[in-house]
This record gives C-alpha cells, structure tokens and sequence, in this order.
C-alpha cells in the first residue's frame, strides 16, 4: 500500500522507470510520448546531459547553502544570464522554487513598493477572468480559474476580474481583429477607475493564457494597450510567464513578441526543466531603487530560494536554451505541428479552434463548429481524453471549463523543444485515435 497523498485518491497511477528524450517510461515497459512537457515543464526532454551534468558539478562543490548567509557562484551567474536576455528595464532577479512562488513574491513585492513610495492607499489586483496564476492562496486569487478558486474564495485577497483577450469568444461580429483587442483592454482602464486608480497597485496577466483557457495568444496591440493604461495610472504590470516563458512560445520572454516590457515578470516551469524545482520573479530597476533607499529589506522569503543547485541546473537549461540553438528551433518546429494539427484536425467536426505560438498549441473542442456550442460538462469530455490518450502512450494536457469555469474542453501540447518530425506525425496520429475513440 502507498503512503503517497496523491493527486486522485481514485486513480491508479503508473511508476516512471525512466526518461529517454521526448518519451517517458513505466516499469511495466510502456512508452509515452509527453507531448505536453508534463505541464509545459520539460522543454528539454527527460534525458539532457548537459543539465544532469551542471547538476552534479555543483553537488561535488555544495548543494545548499542559505540566502540568509551566503550568496552562489551559480545564483550570481543565473541572475546575469537572465538579465542579460530580459526585457528592457529589468534589472533584477530574485529566485524561488517554483511559479507559484514567483508570484506571490511579485504580488508582495509590489505592495511593498507602493510602501517605499509613499502610496500605501494601493494594493487592489486587478486580473483577468480564465487566468492562472499558482496554488497558494494569493497566486489563486488573482488568478481567474473558477474551479481551482471556489473551494478557497473565503481565505482569499480581494481581486477583481476583467474579460481575457480571447478572440475566439469574445471577438464579435463584424469587429476586426485590432479593435477586439482594444476594446477588451479597454476594460482595464473602466476597471481602474472603478476601484480608483490611487487604489489600484498591479494587472496581473499571461502574455499567452496557459492551462486554463488553452494556449490563447493575445491580439496585436492588445499589450501596448494595457502597457499605455497601467502607465498612465501608475499601476503595475505584473507578466505570469510562469508557463509561457523560457522560450515555449519562440522567445526567451514570451512578452517579447508584443513589443512591451513589463514592471515585474515571473518564470518557472522551463527554466529548470523539470530538473530541479526552481522558479523566479524579476523585476525593474525602479522597483529594486525604491527597496534599497527606502527600507533595504524585502520582507520576504523561503527556505529555499536561491537554491545553489536548482540555480547550476536553470543555468545550464539557459545555456541549452540559448547558446545551443534549442530556442531557435521552437518558432519552426511550432509552426510544423500547427500546420500538422490543422492538416489533421482543421476541418474535424468536433474541433472549434486550432491556437498557440511556438510549441505552446490548444486544440479547443466543440460539439458544433457552427455555433461554438460546447459540450455539456457532464459529458466531461476533457477526461475521456486524458485517459485515452495515455492509454495510447500519449501526454497531452486536456483541460474543462475554458469558457467560463464550468462550459467548455481543450487539449494543451506543449512538447519539448528537441522535438522532431517524427514525433509530429506520433503526436498526431495518437491525438487522432484518441478523438475517435471519446468523440466517434
């Protein structure tokens, strides 16, 4: 009998043997292709060399030393190559265990600067609704996941929501592209002066929605937009990158491609790769000016952060990332399987929308193209796929409520970034099985 707290208390996981590249095996001998990196973790696949060898490197010299005492030569050279690569104005890295973690540092940073400043009247969140943002209790209140925030709404901070930039529902007939995107950032500004801007302390978003809504890009101007309307308001924009970052959707920062920078941004899952539990919260150079003349002391912290070994692995993953050329094949080998997905699935019955950047993709599923219509939750669609689709030795990341919380399926991929054709094409013949199977 187990011990382990699972997930599921009434499901039966298979053990993990081993991992060899794109694929994952059970002790059984079975193989599975994880098309989703877990949960868009392992960019790297499960076998890199070079991380596993950084790893042991920094052991042979110490594994642990605390932040409380010590700085490490691998956390200072994390720090430069990040920054290195941020975008304009961030200056600073402050690292942690994970993306929840991440966020509740940016989240306590930010109410920590209006402090410093002398504006302690700001600390109202603003967030959009089919947004995640972790599972500790500030992470989970801004984010806008109604089945993950239900059960917790009495514990959690005030927030408020606005609509996502989510074309696909929300843009309306006969509106193109361009105004969608400035009308929904438009309510952001409605929002601000609702609440009162001289409240209003952070915007919280995803550049591209990850596990609730599935892969959904924003619009083109949609950032510049809210980037104009947190600027004139004072009010900091606060970018999750958590899932979207470290190069899943073709650039190190995913904000990169709309053209902004933001005041405070967060990455975890591919940064260590899911070879060391590691995560970070950067920020401007202004919000780090007004801690160092003001109090000197950002009253906050964990055990583990700066860890010296989760640093050498996110550092080698970085240099995997970047000086390897991984990350130059993301953006290709994106487009390769959307257009694979769109040749498979692009005229299905039950396929509403085809989505993403880079290797970050949502299939969205619908029972009728026509009218959008989506499935009745009890059919739990979502779930029939899941198990299907691991049963057929894939891993994908099907999800429900992505719509509003309670209607609506989708299937994220987010595969690792050796990916190759060969994998494409098992990727999507495996998929195809599997929507036979639950869907007929």
């Amino acid at each position: 009998m187990s011990h382990i707290f699972p997930r599921h208390t009434k499901s039966a996981q298979p053990t993990v043997s081993h991992g060899d590249g794109v694929y994952l095996h059970d002790t059984a001998g079975k193989r599975y292709l994880d098309a989703s990196g877990g949960a868009a973790v392992s960019c790297l696949g499960h076998s890199d060399k070079a991380v596993t060898a950084a790893i042991k490197a920094q052991l042979d010299k110490v594994a642990f030393a605390h932040t409380g005492f010590f700085t490490s030569e691998s956390a200072e050279s994390l720090a430069d190559a990040l920054i290195a690569r941020a975008p304009a104005g961030i200056e600073r890295v402050y690292l942690v265990s994970g993306g929840s973690e991440a966020v509740e540092a940016a989240l306590k940073l930010a109410r920590q600067y209006f402090l410093e400043i002398g504006e302690p009247q700001r600390h109202r969140i603003i967030a959009r609704r089919q947004s995640y943002h972790g599972n500790t209790l500030g992470a989970l209140a801004t984010g806008g996941n109604m089945w993950r925030r239900t059960p917790f709404a009495p514990m959690m901070i005030e927030t408020t929501h606005i609509a996502p930039c989510y074309a696909y529902r929300g843009q309306a007939d006969g509106e193109t592209e361009w105004d969608y995107g400035q009308r929904v950032a438009g309510e952001l500004e409605a929002e601000i002066e609702r609440l009162g801007p001289e409240t209003v302390m952070a915007f919280v978003a995803e550049p591209v929605v990850g596990a609730t809504a599935g892969a959904v890009p924003p619009v083109e101007g949609y950032f510049k937009r809210v980037r104009e309307i947190c600027d004139r308001h004072g009010v900091l924009l606060i970018l999750d990158e958590v899932m979207c970052g470290m190069g899943r959707t073709g650039t190190l920062f995913a904000c990169e491609q709309d053209g902004i920078s933001p005041d405070i941004v967060t990455v975890a899952k591919g940064l260590g790769a899911g070879y060391q539990p590691v995560g970070a919260m950067l920020c401007s150079g202004a919000i780090y000016a007004a801690i160092e003349g003001g109090s000197g002391f950002f009253q906050h912290g964990h055990t583990y952060i700066g860890h010296p070994t989760a640093a050498a692995a996110a550092g080698a993953v970085l240099s995997r990332l970047t000086d390897d050329g991984l990350l130059a094949r993301v953006t290709p080998m994106g487009e390769r399987l959307d257009s694979a997905l769109r040749a498979a699935f692009g005229q299905h019955p039950h396929v509403g929308d085809i989505r993403g950047r880079g290797l970050f993709r949502g299939i969205e599923l619908v029972e009728d193209r026509a009218t959008k219509a989506p499935f009745a939750p009890e059919r739990a669609v979502h779930k029939a796929l899941k198990r299907a689709t691991f049963e057929n030795g894939l891993i994908c990341y099907p999800m429900g409520g992505t719509i509003d919380g309670q209607q609506g399926d989708h299937i994220l991929l987010a595969p690792p970034f050796i990916l190759e054709d060969t994998h494409i094409d098992e990727i999507v013949e495996k998929l195809d099985k599997s929507l036979r199977q639950v869907l007929g």
